[in-house]
């Protein structure tokens, strides 16, 4: 996945332009392969704490706030998810704001929303004199990695990011306000300290609290500076506008995570039921070479959930089932055999990291969601049953597809783009989750899902089948 942070200068007070900027954007981040943008703090108004204490209603939102709606829509748009933060209103009205992010993902539905925890100024000065501090940490998995929102002074207290680390977080996400390159230099630091890919969107622009110096950037686990924007230093033509990007596909929870071995299996006794006569509204595509028919069986609830995402594609799409339960004996041939491969390209490989390799593309044999019948590798296609544009081939390595068979690939054709994200969309609105590293694999019940979605534990585990 390619993440962004968003440079621009706000209009001070202006809420609907801010709002309008933003999803221009989306838009822009989106067209470079973008997943997920994040914007600086108080972008959505400009980092003055005069002109919000002297409106404190006008310039409050939540994340329902009509005036967010071109945010919402470019996400629903473009596929691209958003971390937009702004002066926030308690729930129930009362109360101070918060500074707050929202995080709206590529559906336009809030994911979370994170209220900053450190206020700076004390004393009844500054954001303390104004704002409440929230007092949960800031979480959410988008893309099978799971990242961590901090806002700005939040970021000078080594135990924000300590706790992000130890929380499994792969990602740290930042939106500051910060008005010197000597700020801006501590998150190199923090990324070695903790071991944690950071993107900072930093604000621009001079306010009567403060000003921003721009900046914005990311660093990389090491501590290395990757990516970064302009400085500001005064008023140049528009807003100044830019977006620094971030590849963090690395950062991806794979299916060879001892996260996803520990979530904890309770078995609901869902049957494995046949697409082919149990969902004949669905189409399965006959090029398995498997005369037991075991490619086209799914578990009862998944295969429920097949069917109220085709009733939302749109007309003249639907999908197409390729391979769905898979015995484990063969799971362990497919996994084996792409650990061989591995292992005769690469002979200076350890045997941890081909396990590791291998999990990209063939779940290891003991947590498999094929051989739980939870998970399903589909496609659209045509209401005629014709292929359409995709980017890759079904199964694509990420070897012979040089990576693009990543859900959120970069340098998709706009067709291959668009459809995927029509995929997505339908599937992620039945409630199945996807295996990043796979745009075709979906799944639900099974330990990925239940690591994806929070649950308690997976519904499915592997099982047996005689046939019958």
């Amino acid at each position: 996945m390619i993440i962004a942070a968003a440079q621009f200068l706000p209009v001070p007070g202006d809420i609907e332009a801010n709002a309008a900027r933003m999803a221009t954007l989306l838009t822009g981040a989106a067209t470079r392969g973008a997943g997920l943008v994040v914007f600086s703090e108080l972008a959505l108004t400009h980092y003055d704490l005069d002109l919000i204490a002297a409106d404190p209603t006008g310039l409050t939102v939540t994340e329902d706030d009509a005036r967010l709606a071109p945010v919402r829509e470019a996400c629903r748009e473009t596929g691209v998810a958003a971390v937009v933060n702004a002066a926030g209103r308690g729930a129930a009205g009362g109360g101070r704001p918060t500074i707050s992010s929202f995080v709206f993902g590529p559906d336009g539905a809030l994911l979370t929303r994170y209220d900053k925890t450190h206020l700076f100024g004390d004393g009844g000065e500054g954001e303390s004199a104004l704002f409440a501090p929230g007092s949960a940490d800031g979480r959410f998995t988008l893309g099978g990695i799971r990242f961590a929102l901090a806002t700005c002074f939040d970021n000078s207290f080594p135990e924000v990011p300590a706790r992000a680390a130890a929380d499994g977080c792969r990602v740290y996400l930042a939106s500051s306000f910060h008005d010197s390159a000597q700020r801006v230099a501590q998150y190199g630091h923090l990324a070695r300290a903790h071991g944690l890919q950071v993107l900072l969107a930093n604000g621009t622009g001079t306010g009567r609290s403060a000003s921003g110096c721009g900046l914005s950037g990311a660093w990389l686990p090491s501590g290395e500076r990757v990516a970064a924007a302009a400085e500001w230093t005064g008023a140049v033509p528009g807003d100044g506008a830019e977006l620094v990007l971030s590849d963090v596909r690395d950062r991806i929870t794979l299916m060879g995570d001892p996260a996803v071995a520990a979530m904890p299996v309770r078995e609901c006794g869902e049957p494995l039921l046949d697409v082919r006569t149990a969902a004949p509204a669905l189409l399965v595509a006959a090029a398995c070479e498997d005369p037991r028919g075991a490619f086209a069986r799914l578990r009862a609830g998944v295969l429920q959930r097949l069917l109220a995402a085709q009733e939302v594609l749109p007309d003249g799409l639907r999908l197409q089932i390729v391979e769905g339960y898979r015995p484990p004996e063969l799971q362990r041939r497919y996994f084996e055999g792409y650990a061989d491969e591995l292992r005769a390209a690469h002979p200076d490989w350890e045997a941890g990291r081909i396990h590791r390799a291998a999990s990209r593309y063939v779940s290891p044999p003991a947590i498999a969601p094929h051989s739980a019948g939870g998970a399903v590798d589909l496609t659209l296609v045509t209401a005629e049953g014709e292929e359409v544009d995709m980017g890759t081939p079904i199964d694509a390595s990420p070897e012979e597809s040089d990576g693009a068979c990543y859900t959120a690939a970069p340098g998709l054709t706009p067709a291959a783009r668009a459809n995927r994200r029509v995929l997505n969309s339908a599937l992620h609105s039945a409630g199945l989750v996807n295996y990043p590293t796979e745009w075709w694999h979906w799944s639900y019940g099974d330990r990925y899902w239940a690591l994806a979605t929070g649950a308690d534990h997976a519904l499915y585990g592997p099982r047996e089948w005689d046939g019958r």
